[in-house]
């Protein structure tokens, strides 16, 4: 399985403090089937203000632990980019990085403010259409505003964005409200994968298998394949013969 996103560097945002917390988790995430890892430290000006320079390092250091470790794991730098006035500037000095490239559009992944959907969003979102850059939007399941009412992401799905799902949220993790929101979004055939977006071993583990399972089991083992397996695989760029 492929896990799109997750936040395992050390002391960078609200991931894990220490290498050892990073190493577990890298380890947690071989054990549970997971080949490949997108690291997507959050970009978040003011609060997390991580840039491609700075998470370049971070992810090379990474690799070099990994080896070290013998932790089987392949990971690639990426980047959770929240949804802000400043994210346009970062991303014209190419400081935040996509998580890949399909169809010519650049993926990034793109996280909007926890308890609403702003106002102009969509007016964003257009915009990096326009830039030939595809918004994946992370955990919508769990935004309070797509709570109230699930149709509001449908302009977004109308302008091209794609959604990732939190596996956790398929299992009641985040509560009963976003396993249902969950499946009425995928149920909608907007374009979903699942992704683990841990951060933790205890409340946020990257278990992205109970999340396949979950799908496996309302909705056969293509689509669970699809959403864990070939959706992201494409965005990376792999073959499965690699995998």
């Amino acid at each position: 399985m492929i896990d799109l996103h997750c936040h395992f560097l050390p002391g960078i945002d609200d991931g894990p403090e220490t290498l050892g917390e990073a190493l577990d988790l890298a380890r947690a995430a071989v054990a549970d089937g997971i080949t490949h890892s997108v690291l997507t430290s959050h970009v978040h000006p003011n609060r997390y203000p991580n840039q491609r320079k700075n998470l370049e390092v971070a992810v090379d250091s990474f690799k070099t632990e990994l080896f070290k470790a013998q932790i089987p794991l392949q990971v690639r730098m990426g980047a959770e980019a929240r949804l802000c006035a400043e994210l346009i500037d970062l991303l014209a000095i190419q400081q935040v990085p996509f998580l890949g490239v399909v169809d010519g559009y650049h993926i990034a992944l793109l996280e909007f403010p926890h308890q609403l959907i702003p106002v102009g969003s969509i007016q964003f979102v257009n915009n990096l259409m326009k830039l030939k850059i595809r918004p994946l939007i992370a955990h919508p399941e769990r935004n309070k505003g797509v709570l109230s009412n699930f149709q509001k992401l449908s302009p977004f799905a109308d302008a091209g964005c794609w959604f990732q799902i939190t596996a956790g949220s398929l299992v009641g993790r985040f509560g009963t409200q976003a396993k249902e929101t969950s499946f009425k979004i995928i149920e909608e055939g907007w374009n979903c994968l699942i992704a683990t977006d841990a951060h933790n071993l205890n409340n946020r583990p990257p278990l992205l298998s109970e999340g396949r399972d979950a799908l496996q089991s309302r909705y056969g083992a293509d689509m669970a394949a699809s959403m864990v397996l070939h959706k992201p695989a494409k965005i990376l760029g792999l073959g499965l013969d690699v995998i």
